[in-house]
């Protein structure tokens, strides 16, 4: 039997609307999140997450009310993130149906939200996503708050430290290569992936399944995530068109290579 490998949309949305960017500027408005959902429903996706990308940026809080429509729709487990600075806006998120919440901005010198949360819903309930950028000498360094704050702490280092605070997965992004269909950052999923005890979710440039091959085989990734691959027609950005590939294609050229 092939090993089951989780493959996930991710949805950003800005103020209630689906939207893609490139490298985290630009954002191309796609329409409704719910009507993308119903899509991937049909699909079978395994999960989705969902991140509202301008929430910490300009301190919003969450939309209860999009997130209750979400949930209800969801066939599939939902993970949910934008601005939960608090144990209880996740409290009030996880008592509408969400499964996870994914924590970016606020898990900033907080590791107490992290254990909080964990202490009461699981570690499987919280997913830390790290976004990684590039300093002025083109060193990697994590980025927060939509990309626009930088910190020089070891990005493997912090990765433990959230692991031993109460997080559950770890969601690994490249900012570079958000967007730009140029394949995961697979040197970097590596360095995370086999030093830390937690699932990885590689995230960022995936254009195709032998991106996701590669990001399972070489990379160690545990799960392999993708926005753009499953929201443009044949990586066409001017062509939007919710899609997702079928088990039997799956089968055939993803899992078949990671048994």
């Amino acid at each position: 039997m092939s090993k089951r490998i989780r493959v996930i949309p991710i949805l950003s949305i800005i103020e209630g609307q689906l939207v893609k960017t490139k490298r985290f500027k630009n954002p191309n408005y796609l329409g409704d999140p719910i009507n993308a959902i119903k899509i991937f429903n049909d699909k079978e996706v395994d999960e989705i997450v969902v991140i509202d990308i301008r929430a910490s940026l300009h301190n919003q809080a969450p939309d209860y009310s999009l997130i209750k429509e979400m949930a209800g729709e969801c066939f599939m487990p939902l993970a949910y993130g934008g601005n939960i600075n608090s144990f209880q806006i996740a409290k009030k998120i996880f008592d509408l149906g969400v499964e996870k919440v994914v924590l970016n901005t606020n898990i900033q010198n907080n590791f107490k939200l992290t254990l909080d949360i964990a202490s009461t819903y699981g570690d499987q309930s919280v997913v830390a996503s790290i976004d990684i950028g590039n300093s002025l000498f083109r060193k990697r360094v994590m980025k927060f708050k939509s990309g626009s704050i930088s910190c020089r702490e070891n990005i493997l280092h912090f990765c433990k430290e959230l692991v031993n605070n109460g997080v559950g997965e770890i969601l690994l992004n490249n900012i570079n290569r958000d967007g730009m269909f140029s394949g995961y950052d697979i040197e970097l999923i590596s360095e995370i992936a086999n030093n830390i005890s937690v699932p990885v979710i590689a995230y960022g440039g995936a254009s195709n399944m032998e991106d996701f091959v590669n990001a399972t085989l070489n990379g160690g990734a545990s799960a392999v995530a993708a926005s753009s691959m499953f929201v443009y027609k044949n990586n066409n950005t001017e062509s939007i068109l919710i899609n997702y590939p079928s088990q039997e294609e799956l089968k055939a050229k993803f899992y078949k290579h990671i048994q």
